[in-house]
């Protein structure tokens, strides 16, 4: 019967190389970085200030189309305004809001880039209450 040795017995007696060591190592490192970058949502430095730039980008368009559906809201001719809006095709929505300048912030040269299709697209389903004549918290008597 040949010498057989268990599996445990074979992994007791086991005495790996230097080069061995630093191989497994290193091939433990690369798996790592592998895994992490692909499954473990890991970027880099310059994907890292991308995603914050573009986060801030949003951040502005959306701050600036909150202001612009405020500011339209609470003009006089809103009514007029707003038909005039839903007339429009989809794809001039936008340029009549920049046009009218909406969405150019206060103390800012140029309109917020993204910002007139976000506002225009919250304008679209926005519901405006009647206007009534009477002031509000007043009431009016019938005679």
């Amino acid at each position: 019967m040949p010498d057989t040795q268990s599996i445990q017995r074979r992994w007791e007696e086991f005495r790996p190389s230097k080069a061995a060591l630093f191989w497994s190592c290193v091939a433990c490192i690369v798996l790592t970085m592998i895994v992490g970058f692909t499954w473990g949502g890991w970027v880099t430095g310059g994907t890292a200030k991308e995603m914050v730039s573009e986060a801030v980008e949003d951040a502005r368009a959306e701050l600036a189309s909150a202001v612009c559906v405020d500011r339209f809201l609470d003009a006089k001719d809103v009514q007029s305004r707003l038909s005039a809006l839903k007339k429009a095709s989809s794809w001039q929505r936008g340029d009549l809001i920049e046009d009218a300048g909406w969405v150019t912030l206060p103390g800012m040269d140029e309109p917020v880039p993204e910002a007139a299709d976000l506002c225009a697209e919250q304008l679209m389903t926005a519901e405006l209450a009647p206007t009534n004549s009477a002031a509000p918290g007043t009431t009016t008597a019938v005679q």
